[in-house]
């Protein structure tokens, strides 16, 4: 008899969906007849790449013939200088999504438990589900994560646990004295995982000393990426650090060219480039606080982002808001679920782009149907 394709595939594939996209905005351009779209959903520098990693790009094209370098070499370097470590801490990506995939498939087992916070990055579950693991999720305390449930949660059996900070889709984050004390309530055996893809964009008094406990050798991966305030989104480079051990381990599965040599290139030029990171900042804190203003002003709320987008409560079902604001030309993230089904999500843009949402908002909240 012969067997399906569904039947061929693993079993814990049961239950996932794909990641939908969304789709160009040349092509919601012509579906919806409408021009100068706006694209406010996905989270990504409104300023673009830093002009020192584009000079570099145009330079190391003529060597796109070249296999990158498989060990990241230059880029390691450079950042175990920055960030006080030794190259042997690194481990570069393609994105940080590959370097949550690594971590899953090299730790996780079936029968493994894996606290997530709920809601979170949407990949922590998936992985865990995909590993066949049991995932057990502590919901948010004021839209942050709650660490001394999630420490309270952690059993024999777990092995993993994914923390975002800040978090998304929520823009929140923990305190450090609050991180410090769950490191120090954990047992030493359980991995954690920080993902810290928006740490940059937070004010010094919120950035925890996460690569401290690195430095002390206890299991845990610490992820940045250079997609976000970097504005490298496109092509895809992220970066973990962890024990050089750890690091041993997750080099055996990861693939030995994933990050391309534009990637490399362009990160490595952008790290050095402290004017764009610095207009970076101070244009998703004006932006944040015009946004902030502007809702208010119209009965929104929104929990206390620190990273460059921002969580609104539309006290309404979201994902036709998000629809109407298609048509207006404004691209947002409509989410979903019992916790975020009247939210969406809306990335700190230029001023242009803040003051182009704002009035379509106004539009749609104002019309019957919205």
């Amino acid at each position: 008899m012969t067997r399906l394709l569904a039947d061929l595939a693993s079993p814990y594939l049961q239950g996932l969906t794909p990641y939908i996209p969304g789709k160009p905005i040349g092509e919601v351009e012509r579906e919806l007849g409408i021009a100068g779209a706006i694209k406010l959903a996905s989270n990504e520098n409104p300023l673009g790449p830093s002009p020192l990693a584009l000079r570099a790009l145009r330079g190391m094209l003529s060597e796109s013939h070249r296999y990158p370098d498989g060990g990241g070499y230059y880029l390691k370097q450079a950042l175990a200088k920055r960030l006080d470590l030794t190259p042997g801490h690194l481990i570069l990506g393609n994105g940080c999504n590959e370097l949550l995939e690594l971590a899953a498939r090299c730790f996780l087992l079936p029968g493994d438990e894996v606290v997530i916070a709920e809601p979170a990055f949407v990949i922590y579950g998936m992985l865990a589900h995909l590993q066949g693991c049991v995932t057990v999720r502590v919901p948010l305390d004021a839209w942050t994560h709650d660490l001394e449930a999630m420490a309270k949660a952690v059993t024999p059996k777990t092995k993993i646990v994914f923390i975002g900070n800040p978090n998304n889709p929520t823009g929140t984050a923990v305190r450090p004295a609050e991180l410090s004390a769950f490191m120090h309530a954990l047992p030493e055996d359980v991995i954690v995982v920080i993902d810290e893809a928006y740490i940059e964009y937070s004010p010094p008094e919120m950035v925890p000393d996460s690569l401290g406990f690195v430095r002390q050798g206890r299991p845990v991966i610490v992820l940045r990426t250079f997609s976000k305030i970097y504005g490298l989104a496109g092509l895809r480079v992220g970066y973990g650090m962890a024990p050089p051990s750890m690091v041993e381990l997750l080099d055996r599965v990861r693939a030995p060219f994933n990050v391309n040599a534009l990637a490399q290139c362009a990160a490595l030029a952008a790290l050095d480039d402290k004017a764009h990171l610095a207009d970076s900042r101070a244009t998703n804190e004006r932006g944040k606080a015009y946004l902030l203003e502007q809702l208010h002003r119209l009965g929104l709320d929104c929990p206390p982002s620190v990273a460059n987008f921002l969580l609104v409560d539309l006290k309404q079902e979201g994902r036709a808001v998000a629809d109407a604001l298609l048509r207006e030309g404004v691209i947002v993230r409509p989410l979903g679920g019992a916790t975020l089904k009247n939210h969406i999500r809306v990335t700190i843009g230029t001023p242009p782009e803040n003051e182009r949402f704002i009035e379509a908002l106004k539009a749609v909240l104002e019309k019957p149907s919205a």
